[in-house]
């Protein structure tokens, strides 16, 4: 396969973490893609065709209400996987899944995943413990959305995505940040200025860098630790 600027599938720490012979029944059935910011990989409703294991870069789940409104509830790199479900007979997609940074994942068809997944239960348990992280992901954020301050999200949401690119430096743009915390560009503009006058971070023409992570961490909400250990936990 050659993937090498995109990477391999064992780069992605689920497929890493399956016994031998099961990603090797995968493996036939596996493809590498790669994907640019803002792709909206599946739509809320649709059936879920393909299952994607992201190799670097960052997916975005959100919850899409009836007036087109969305919010992010969950976030996945190369920890996790998404779509996972239909190999376990959930074929329709309940969330908006969108390319937040530019990524690679493999992906195989739902179908391939399904048959593999009825046989093997390394590959089974894989995609029902993955799914208790994304619901805690979920629970977590909604009552982050829900309590605390836009700045202490925009710090904890920050953090995610450093950790997601393993890099200080991340492309966002404040539309981009908008709809992902569900709030008005110009309120991201108000405090993407205020964290970076504390110091924190630089922001300019759509990329963010960190440079005080530990400054960040304490303008951040309880929820990005939280995120960490249950994800541990669970994982």
């Amino acid at each position: 396969m050659q993937v090498s600027k995109v990477g391999l599938p064992l780069d992605n720490k689920l497929l890493a973490s399956l016994p031998r012979g099961d990603f090797a029944r995968l493996l036939p059935h596996i493809s590498t893609i790669a994907l640019q910011q803002g792709a909206v990989l599946i739509e809320a409703g649709d059936e879920v065709d393909h299952v994607y294991f992201p190799h670097y870069g960052m997916l975005s789940l959100l919850a899409v209400l009836r007036d087109g409104k969305a919010i992010e509830t969950a976030t996945v790199g190369r920890e996790g996987v998404v779509g996972a479900m239909a190999g376990l007979g959930l074929y329709k997609s309940l969330v908006r899944v969108v390319v937040q940074m530019p990524m690679a994942a493999s992906k195989i068809a739902a179908t391939h995943f399904r048959t593999v997944a009825a046989s093997s239960d390394p590959v089974r348990n894989l995609a029902i413990r993955y799914n208790e992280v994304l619901l805690s992901q979920a629970r977590i954020t909604a009552a982050c959305n829900a309590l605390h301050s836009i700045e202490a999200r925009f710090c904890r949401w920050l953090l995610q995505c450093a950790d997601r690119a393993a890099s200080t430096t991340v492309p966002l743009t404040q539309e981009f940040l908008a709809e992902m915390l569900g709030v008005r560009r110009t309120s991201v503009t108000e405090v993407a200025s205020k964290v970076q006058n504390a110091g924190a971070i630089t922001y300019s023409r759509g990329v963010i860098r960190i440079i005080d992570r530990a400054a960040l961490t304490r303008m951040s909400c309880e929820c990005y630790e939280t995120l960490v250990e249950q994800s541990a936990t669970l994982s």
